[in-house]
């Protein structure tokens, strides 16, 4: 691999905004989070040299991502001798690879009993997966403040040249010292957040004049009411049902995620240009994680608001530490994630590390367990990621019953939410979020579902209150395009 140093000032969104224009631009936007010890290192890439889209009436991209997969060369070597005899270099978990979105309905290939009964592709096709081939990387690690360019010179036949690698930092170099692009901007007006909320007096089929959803009020809570029966009956143990929210556009895609990561940063935030569309999350959870072939994951259940008011906060925290309903659905989805893990782990190396335990962030208290396991010999990350996907804490268990119920019941797909938004580096790390807190940007509208996990003990005024509670970090970044600054 080719290195550069590109020195402790460069700011993050002014590379960002000096990138606009590359075709599939991501940024895999971390924060310094020294509580949880996660969100070292954030990436920036764009232009990839091969590129992989499918939607979800297509044929099955499954195949093509194990062979990327098992064709991607495994290195870390620093070419650039120089640097490594000035510096010390700490190479970070991407270093370039495969990087990109497996959208919640990937999982249809894999599992074809768990399709729509109707096809939903035609007036709107709904992205499956779109993974590209990234030969460079800007690698800034939060704690050193150190950035590094780094380039492997990686064609789309998943070959490396040092020559490519070179030539691919100089124009890298020559964009990033270029005025930045300019990005779209719109003054358009927005409600606040208060006010798209919605209401006792609102229309049933509409909850504001802008913001709606594919529920009623009235009909997700029945949907919940129902989901309890089937589970009292034996379908299932857990369900997580959705309401999609939809949103008019008021402003560009960049310019509703820099206010969502001022808004609601997140250790698992990410964005990504898919030229069709555009995806935007600030999700706190992390789906699969990858070092050395030690695999990680942390899902997420169980959920209060953060209200502003530290008293106030501690209480609530304590009501979701104390609640059976909460912790029983949080250790059901460990034992999925478990079994998940069993069938590309060694024997006996799948453990749980940390149980219900509580995590703040800026909207929201979570309860977040982990569970690690040690990858087999000669399982590639892929076929981890099939093994695993989609998480459990978005689909509920069993997860086939589960997503059947989920698919008659929401009537839609999810498309980027709920699915996974990660790397696969050519160091052999990977690191894949679960795309909550996510809104997709498609067709001047944003699309951003939330959702819970409903159990026997549920009750569905509680639940729907609760899917506003998760949304309303999104609200306030909406809200907050029409400012100069966000408001609280």
């Amino acid at each position: 691999m080719w290195i550069e140093s590109l020195g402790p000032t460069l700011e993050l969104e002014d590379c960002f905004h000096r990138l606009a224009g590359m075709k599939h631009r991501i940024w895999f936007d971390s924060v310094s989070d020294r509580q949880h010890n996660r969100g070292r290192y954030s990436f920036l890439t764009a232009d990839p040299v091969g590129w992989l889209h499918k939607t979800i009436d297509q044929t099955d991209p499954w195949p093509e991502l194990h062979r990327w997969c098992s064709r991607l060369p495994s290195h870390g070597m620093v070419a650039n001798a120089e640097l490594a005899q000035t510096q010390s270099i700490e190479l970070p978990p991407f270093c370039g690879g495969l990087a990109g979105l497996i959208g919640y309905e990937a999982a249809w290939w894999l599992e074809p009993s768990v399709r729509m009964p109707a096809d939903f592709s035609a007036e709107h096709p709904t992205t499956g997966m779109a993974i590209g081939i990234y030969d460079w990387t800007i690698a800034v690690d939060h704690v050193t403040g150190q950035t590094l360019l780094i380039c492997n010179g990686l064609n789309a036949k998943l070959e490396t040249n040092l020559g490519r690698g070179k030539q691919r930092a100089q124009s890298i170099r020559q964009r990033l010292e270029q005025k930045p692009d300019q990005e779209p901007r719109s003054r358009a007006s927005s409600p606040s957040a208060s006010s798209l909320m919605p209401s006792q007096e609102a229309s049933k089929s509409c909850p504001s004049p802008t913001l709606k959803s594919n529920f009623t009020e009235e009909g997700y809570r029945n949907a919940v009411a129902e989901i309890i029966a089937r589970i009292r009956a034996g379908d299932s143990f857990q369900v997580n049902l959705s309401q999609a929210l939809t949103h008019p556009a008021t402003c560009s895609a960049a310019e509703l995620y820099q206010r969502l990561r001022q808004t609601n940063p997140a250790p698992y935030a990410c964005f990504f240009d898919l030229g069709c569309e555009q995806i935007l999350s600030s999700s706190p959870e992390g789906f699969l994680q990858v070092r050395d072939r030690k695999v990680v994951t942390r899902p997420i259940k169980g959920t209060v608001p953060r209200t502003g008011d530290d008293i106030e906060d501690e209480r609530l925290a304590q009501v979701l530490g104390g609640s059976a309903k909460d912790r029983a659905e949080n250790i059901m989805i460990v034992d999925l994630m478990r079994n998940d893990l069993s069938i590309v782990c060694e024997d006996s190396s799948v453990r749980v590390t940390g149980l219900c335990e509580l995590e703040r962030y800026q909207s929201v208290q979570h309860l977040v367990s982990t569970v690690e396991g040690q990858l087999r010999n000669g399982v590639a990350i892929s076929e981890l990621l099939a093994a695993c996907f989609p998480g459990g804490s978005i689909t509920g268990a069993p997860k086939i019953e589960a997503m059947k119920t989920i698919a008659r019941l929401e009537g839609q797909p999810r498309g980027a939410y709920c699915g996974s938004m990660g790397y696969i580096s050519v160091t052999g790390n990977a690191d894949f979020n679960i795309l909550i807190r996510t809104v997709t940007q498609r067709e001047g509208q944003w699309h951003f579902p939330v959702g819970g996990g409903i159990t026997s003990r549920s009750d569905p005024q509680n639940e729907l209150d609760e899917t506003w509670t998760k949304a309303q970090g999104m609200l306030r970044a909406i809200q907050a395009t029409t400012s100069d600054e966000p408001r609280n």
